[in-house]
């Protein structure tokens, strides 16, 4: 087998188990390449799989299963009952803001006196929470309850409490070895939680304290003539947990997006729907897929260049023309975060070609006094998966580092950050993607440790670039039926990819370079079916399929025999393949 020569990602081929396969077809009906991807994707028990294929919100698990709902619960009906005010404060991204959203409307639905406040970005982490206070003193708040942070702010939230404010922490982040002082910590990360989804994401937290809540309410009969309707929150639910990429593998969240998209799509909240209709979205297309790449930056750029705060506001706006206003705000913003991230998307590219020796290790580190901290995180995503390497850029401002982080499955960052305590400010969020600050002085220190820890824990393969195959898929199948049951996986996100199949075909007619000379159009046929594949990005590979098809010119059919990964999609009213990577076969 020859392989083309660029990049080349390393093929993992499918997981076999004929019998579990069989099993899987008999027990739940279903078409066995579907069963294939499902024995790839290591579920080994039928319950599991049952639960990924077909939950619903009955099967949502109970709220006082988190340690400590109770006291949190309790604590906001007293604050309900004694009209006492409650501050929510959240942090500044989409998951925090929709999460900060739910709580506000749910607990004013329930009568009481609440406000809101968003970090922003612009101040250092320990200040965070001391602005809230002081907003909290002013608005003499006697509650104050955290949305997808707090957890690592044990000695800021102590602060809070010394000033006779009460707080309630719901984060989702890994805990530090410091659990903050309260009256009660929400987090399914807690050692010894026994609550089944540690995937939950700050908005799924959020929701299921106004669902513990909700149930008391109605045990204590307090709801009589009051309807609280929990699913209309549900569309803030699939917001937060899609642009925060909660694992879309988990059952619970599954059922969360499935159903919060369902809530989305009939477009009841007004600033969303506006915001949309900015975006060309239709909302009978709304998918995963469109609020990741078209809904979420929008609202991520207010945390990032703009006051975060405008984003609740935005979620929670009634009035058609304010909403309308604030949506051609966004969308300018969103124009302006685009610009700073091409700047900086280049200058980081030009600094990597202009010194190779960058790619030599397993990590890249980079630090810039010209990048703007509300974009890295952007970048480290890019450059995270362009190079498959733990990545930290890190923006230099007035003598403080702030850097974040992404990085790949073989490589957790919480260990390596823990490990290097001495020399951050501070630091904190999940095992792939996390956040630090450092004294300008250290970031030198910080940069060899991180690379030495990368170059000792991985090897080559961890950081080749991987393409991951669910099924061998023959043309035949590949039928409208098929697609539909396909469907089966979604909701697509984290964790949780639309399914690459492969196959062996010829190249029934030369390709075609189209769309502005980007992509690659394959004429491709299997037996006596053809079909059109479009490899986005690979126009520059058409030179290899001529070169190889005038080699063939000696053979009377002078046609290339191909390997094809690819996801199968319908458009119009044909089935068309994206192409994800093609072998040569000699």
């Amino acid at each position: 087998m020859h392989c083309t020569p660029h990049e080349d990602p390393v093929w993992i081929y499918p997981r076999q188990d004929e019998q579990l396969k069989k099993s899987i077809v008999k027990e739940f009906r279903l078409n066995p390449v579907i069963a294939q991807i499902l024995v790839s994707r290591e579920f080994n028990s039928l319950k599991q799989i049952h639960d990924y294929l077909y939950a619903k919100l009955p099967d949502l698990h109970d709220p006082a299963l988190m340690s400590e709902m109770p006291q949190a619960v309790a604590r906001i009906c007293q604050a309900i009952e004694q009209h006492e005010n409650i501050l929510i404060y959240g942090d500044n991204d989409v998951d925090g803001m929709t999460g900060t959203t739910l709580l506000t409307e749910f607990l004013k639905e329930l009568g009481a006196k609440v406000f809101f406040y968003i970090s922003n970005r612009g101040a250092l982490r320990q200040s965070l929470i001391v602005e809230a206070l002081e907003y909290a003193l002013i608005n003499e708040c006697k509650l104050l309850i955290t949305v997808d942070c707090g957890i690592t702010a044990a000695n800021e939230i102590a602060e809070v409490a010394a000033h006779n404010v009460d707080v309630i922490v719901t984060d989702h982040h890994e805990p530090t070895d410091k659990i903050p002082h309260c009256v009660a910590t929400l987090n399914p990360k807690l050692v010894n939680d026994p609550y089944p989804n540690r995937d939950l994401t700050g908005v799924g937290v959020a929701f299921k304290l106004a669902h513990g809540v909700t149930n008391q309410l109605t045990l204590e009969g307090k709801l009589q003539g009051k309807k609280i309707d929990l699913k209309r929150y549900l569309d803030l639910v699939a917001l937060g947990t899609i642009s925060d990429m909660g694992s879309l593998l988990e059952m619970e969240n599954r059922v969360l997006v499935k159903y919060g998209l369902r809530q989305l799509r009939k477009g009841k909240r007004m600033g969303l729907s506006k915001l949309l209709s900015f975006c060309d979205v239709d909302l009978n297309e709304l998918s995963t897929f469109t609020i990741a790449s078209k809904i979420a930056p929008r609202l991520n750029s207010l945390g990032r260049i703009d006051d975060p705060r405008k984003g609740v506001q935005m979620l929670l706006v009634d009035q058609a023309e304010v909403a309308e206003k604030m949506a051609v705000e966004l969308d300018l913003n969103n124009i302006e975060r685009q610009k700073i991230e091409r700047t900086m998307s280049a200058d980081v590219d030009l600094t990597i070609s202009n010194d190779p020796s960058i790619l030599k290790n397993r990590a890249i580190v980079l630090s810039s006094h010209k990048w703007h901290p509300g974009v890295i995180a952007i970048i480290s995503t890019r450059i995270s998966k362009l190079y498959n390497r733990p990545t930290i850029m890190i923006a230099i401002d007035k003598g403080v580092g702030k850097g974040s982080m992404r990085s790949i499955h073989e490589f957790p960052l919480l260990p390596s950050l823990k490990n290097n305590a001495d020399i951050l400010l501070n630091f904190g969020g999940h095992d792939f993607a996390a956040g630090l600050s450092v004294k300008e002085e250290h970031i030198e220190e910080f940069k060899k440790r991180f690379i030495h820890s990368a170059n000792s824990q991985l090897d080559d393969l961890d950081v080749m670039s991987k393409l991951t195959l669910d099924a061998e898929v023959k043309f035949s199948e590949l039928t409208f039926d098929f697609m539909e049951s396909v469907k089966l996986l979604e909701p697509y996100g984290n964790e949780n990819p639309p399914p690459i199949f492969y196959c062996d075909a010829i190249q029934e007619w030369p390709a075609k370079v189209v769309g502005n000379n980007k992509h690659l159009k394959l004429y491709l046929k299997q037996e006596d079916r053809l079909l059109e594949g479009v490899a986005l990005g690979k126009a520059a590979l058409i030179s290899e399929l001529r070169q190889k098809t005038s080699q063939l010119s000696h053979l009377p059919r002078k046609k290339l025999k191909l390997r094809i990964a690819f996801t199968p999609q319908i458009n119009k009213s044909s089935i068309q393949l994206l192409i994800k990577d093609f072998k040569i076969l000699d």
